[in-house]
């Protein structure tokens, strides 16, 4: 999981508090270089009853801001951690090799083959590991959330529910809510779901409502009718919201309600507020501290923001197969203020999400930039590859290290410049198998995605009516 700036509209900033797998310190490095601090990584082992409900909420500078948790956090203790990572970065790959497949049908014209081929496979839900937790308030009851910028409809668990997954929350009880109604079938908005799902709404067996589905890369789906309800996001109140109301759910949610979908089609999050909002929302992804927060800003007054270093903007490359993407054009990477080269730079669109976890470059690009890593990069014992990550090494006999930078750049120069943490994965808890976190498609054509575990520590700024994305350095804190 996705998914990246009158009087200024009013601006929602919810709180994103990460459980962690490790702390990790930025100190002072040589030109080209970021010192890493090895002596603080300590996996927290969950132990407490998990929480991803929360009703915490303050108000500052005419914001309102809310708790958000990691995915992790509702999701029951972890024993093994080294299985966890594995497996999350096995799933990961599975998503994006399926997102390849979707991009490619579409480019070629196959649209309406592809949910037969993907089992089926939605163009509305990007395919993303989906990752971090926020409470909304939807119909008068609080329901926690998974964010992503990859999909379009937000959906939760309903009453009365024929096959769900275990959440930590009440299911929603449509019939409870006066306010509720249910989107008939032949309505625009019940057409509208194959603009943003790539499935067709249908009518019920039993009466005309519009029921959706949508399915995920990693076999995971949601199933039920569209309804509307009121939608209070902090003290920001949404009348006439359409979401899913899910009756048959299965999948990897962790103890989450639902989604919250922040795409581009008109049934997104950041479409159907855009009236309040006008299409602009932001985040920050916090390090890999325990007490580390960021946050999930929805309006364009940046009052809030704590950025070190000026917005940069560049252009979103609009795709008229797949216009709910977010698309870049990615012009060139340095490693350690050395540029490399690469055939795919400025050639195709690359894809911004903050649900896929680990970045996937071409492999000409890849390639380049492994090898100018490792150049600078020296002296320090290999270790075994992690899953898709083959470029690891063994620091467990290192308090602190120094790694090369690596910024990536964009039209009309815009920056990102990747933070300390998120250049290397640490996939042992003792640092005996510590890979840099990038990863190599299997084609040159492939499409680009830019992770969020890239995006640490940036505040990333998604403008969808001026169709243009910013970046900008921030050490993300909610206080």
């Amino acid at each position: 999981m996705a998914q990246a700036t009158p009087p200024p509209p009013l601006e929602v900033s919810l709180l994103l508090l990460v459980l962690l797998l490790g702390t990790a310190h930025e100190v002072h490095g040589h030109e080209g270089m970021k010192a890493l601090s090895l002596r603080n990584f300590f996996w927290d082992q969950m132990t407490s009853t998990p929480n991803c409900f929360s009703q915490k909420s303050i108000q500052k500078n005419g914001a309102n801001i809310l708790e958000i948790v990691h995915q992790d956090h509702c999701s029951g203790k972890t024993v093994n951690w080294n299985q966890k990572l594995q497996k999350r970065l096995i799933l990961d790959d599975a998503q994006v090799r399926m997102l390849q497949r979707r991009i490619k049908n579409a480019n070629s014209g196959n649209i309406k083959d592809v949910a037969k081929t993907q089992l089926p496979l939605t163009s509305g839900v990007r395919l993303q590991t989906l990752n971090y937790i926020v409470t909304l308030e939807l119909g008068g009851r609080k329901m926690s959330v998974i964010l992503d910028t990859g999909s379009d409809l937000t959906w939760v668990q309903c009453q009365p529910c024929r096959a769900c997954y275990n959440q930590q929350d009440p299911l929603f009880n449509p019939s409870a809510s006066p306010s509720y109604k249910s989107v008939l079938c032949n309505s625009s908005t019940c057409q509208s779901l194959e603009y943003a799902t790539g499935n067709l709404g249908v009518c019920g067996t039993r009466t005309p409502t519009c029921n959706y589905y949508v399915s995920y890369g990693d076999g995971s789906y949601t199933r039920g009718e569209l309804g509307v309800e009121r939608l209070n996001l902090g003290a920001t109140p949404v009348d006439n919201f359409t979401f899913g109301c899910g009756r048959n759910n299965k999948g990897l949610f962790g103890g989450a309600s639902g989604l919250m979908g922040l795409g581009r089609s008109s049934l997104s999050m950041v479409s159907q507020t855009s009236n309040i909002f006008n299409g602009i929302f932001s985040y920050c992804l916090p390090s890999a501290e325990v007490a580390a927060s960021g946050s999930l800003a929805f309006g364009g007054d940046f009052s809030i923001y704590k950025n070190s270093t000026p917005i940069s903007y560049t252009a979103m490359i609009l795709s008229l197969q797949l216009p709910t993407f977010y698309f870049l054009n990615l012009t060139g990477i340095s490693v350690g203020g050395v540029a490399i080269q690469s055939p795919s730079f400025g050639k195709a669109g690359i894809l911004i999400d903050s649900g896929t976890v680990i970045s996937r470059l071409p492999p000409s690009m890849y390639r380049a930039l492994k090898e100018e890593f490792l150049k600078k990069f020296t002296g320090y014992p290999p270790a075994p590859g992690f899953s898709i990550l083959d470029t690891c090494f063994n620091l467990s006999a290192y308090q602190e290290v120094e790694i090369p930078t690596i910024d990536m750049h964009f039209d009309g120069d815009a920056k990102l410049k990747v933070d300390v943490e998120g250049i290397f994965y640490f996939a042992k808890t003792d640092a005996s198998q510590v890979c840099l976190a990038l990863a190599s498609l299997t084609y040159e054509d492939e499409v680009g995605i830019i992770g969020n575990y890239q995006q640490k520590n940036q505040r990333v700024v998604y403008d969808s009516m001026g169709s243009k994305l910013g970046f900008a350095g921030e050490t993300c804190s909610f206080v």
